[in-house]
């Protein structure tokens, strides 16, 4: 049952996200849990303020002794990815999450650990009298998963604090320095008219699913199928050999998540679809192979359809495919200061074929900004030669690594000092919103840390147990141990 996870220790922290899994809170619906932070800080006796953006400020004094210790800033987003195997309305349900040995899960949809564990964590603190610590400034960013909308809409003179805590990394024992910066492009490809169906063809829906999808950022090295280019690989011998027609396409969900799903509506002569299905099963055993001990549960398959009204012209149809056949996909280079971290790499996030319109969009990242902007520009020669549209949509810079910062020195220290050893130094592929709160502060002494997550952004999305008990144990340490 849920309400076991509200017996696991520390019991403050998993009380308070077993809370958060009963408020739903996908990207841009923060209406509920925007309130609830608000009657959160209220109920619990601090000064709470919120911004035209939907942020939420929640401010605690210092601990008796320790008013002159440096303000902090504790650090966490309020929305969660939507992704699910089985119906679920996250506008209004609940997440039903579960305890699975060492870890926490959802049944068949995203769990909301990112960033709720962190969220939890910090609500934990604000509560917690028995602590010691100087004052405190709780900072719930909003909208963070589709476009930072919260980190981009902070005033400079919102926060009072020069150091902050982001909670929202993913593995235990790993403090964070720097983060990929990433940029959003969009591409259309735009016709006046559609070509009319062919007298005489039959329709049939080819479909991928089943893939383990993911983090398009932190996932990005595993080397996980992206549906959206599996299905147009498939399609490009389709088109050449069996002489199908595409009437309409549609692949993944969020320009941040790996597509797990893709579907396209094709017509073709009634003597072709034979051969058809024999295509489809041979590009099941490819794929199956070809990502053998990666991807577990790949179905491929066809069914005959109802005949379109319309199809795709052709020379788009082509162009399309191709496209998207050619496209950088996947990881592009690593660093050279940070062994196997990935530097740079692009998702081909969605395809979404419309009225006279085909829509995809693509998310590029690095932590080098001329080398995000070297790949921004290879995606869009590739679709520009095609003949589509590309606009380069809303970025955020990197947050560039600084090893001598006084609050990485603190924490390793506080770290060794608990547990025994060194947390590691890494850079994350993931766009934190420490890289955009910069931009307003560019004084803050930042780092990110957090419990043991994996597969954030799928439906596998799991965290483990013992690791926010270490986080816990770690946050209110450093806490006591800055000056």
């Amino acid at each position: 049952m849920s309400t076991e996870i509200k017996t696991l220790s520390p019991e403050p922290v998993w009380g308070y996200f077993y809370e958060l899994t009963q408020v739903p809170r996908p990207t841009h619906s923060m209406g509920r849990i925007t309130q609830y932070m608000i009657d959160f800080g209220h109920r619990i006796g601090l000064e709470t303020l919120s911004d035209k953006v939907g942020n939420v400020l929640i401010r605690k004094p210092a601990t008796p002794g320790f008013e002159r210790r440096k303000t902090v800033v504790l650090q966490a987003h309020l929305d969660m990815v939507p992704q699910n195997n089985v119906p679920h309305d996250f506008e209004n349900d609940p997440i039903d999450a579960y305890i699975d040995g060492e870890w926490v899960k959802a049944r068949q949809t995203t769990l909301g650990a990112d960033n709720g564990i962190g969220v939890a964590l910090i609500m934990a603190v604000l509560a917690d009298k028995s602590l010691k610590h100087g004052a405190l400034e709780a900072l719930f960013t909003t909208d963070e998963e589709d476009g930072m909308v919260g980190a981009f809409g902070l005033k400079p003179d919102f926060l009072k604090g020069r150091i902050l805590l982001n909670c929202d990394s993913e593995e235990e024992g790993e403090l964070f320095v720097g983060c990929a910066g990433g940029t959003d492009m969009n591409i259309s490809f735009s016709y006046k008219e559609s070509a009319p169906s062919i007298d005489g063809d039959v329709a049939v829906k080819i479909s991928i699913s089943g893939l383990k999808g993911g983090h398009s950022g932190i996932d990005i090295n595993l080397g996980r199928a992206n549906a959206n280019k599996l299905i147009c690989r498939f399609l490009k011998e389709a088109v050449q050999e069996l002489g199908v027609r595409l009437a309409h396409i549609d692949g993944g969900t969020l320009r941040n998540a790996i597509p797990r799903e893709a579907v396209a509506v094709v017509t073709l002569p009634p003597d072709n679809v034979e051969a058809l299905w024999e295509l489809v099963a041979d590009y099941q055993d490819i794929f199956t192979k070809e990502f053998s001990g990666i991807e577990t549960g790949i179905v491929f398959k066809a069914e005959m359809a109802e005949m379109p009204q319309s199809l795709i012209p052709e020379e788009v149809q082509d162009d399309l495919i191709n496209a998207v056949e050619g496209c950088p996909n996947g990881v592009i280079s690593l660093l050279n200061d940070f062994a196997d971290t990935v530097e740079t790499s692009s998702n081909l996030a969605t395809i979404k074929a419309g009225q006279n319109e085909i829509e995809i969009k693509i998310l590029a990242r690095s932590s080098s900004d001329s080398r995000k902007d070297w790949i921004c520009s290879s995606l869009e020669s590739v679709f520009s030669l095609a003949g589509a549209k590309v606009e380069q949509g809303s970025g955020y810079g990197g947050w560039q690594p600084d090893i001598n910062s006084p609050i990485l020195n603190t924490m390793r220290s506080t770290y060794r000092t608990l547990y025994g050893k060194t947390p590691s130094i890494k850079v994350i592929h993931a766009g934190l919103e420490c890289g955009i709160i910069q931009q307003a502060y560019p004084d803050m002494d930042m780092i990110s840390f957090g419990p043991d997550l994996k597969h954030p952004h799928s439906p596998d999305e799991a965290v483990k147990i013992e690791s926010v008990g270490k986080v816990w144990k770690f946050l209110t340490a450093t806490l006591e141990n800055i000056d």
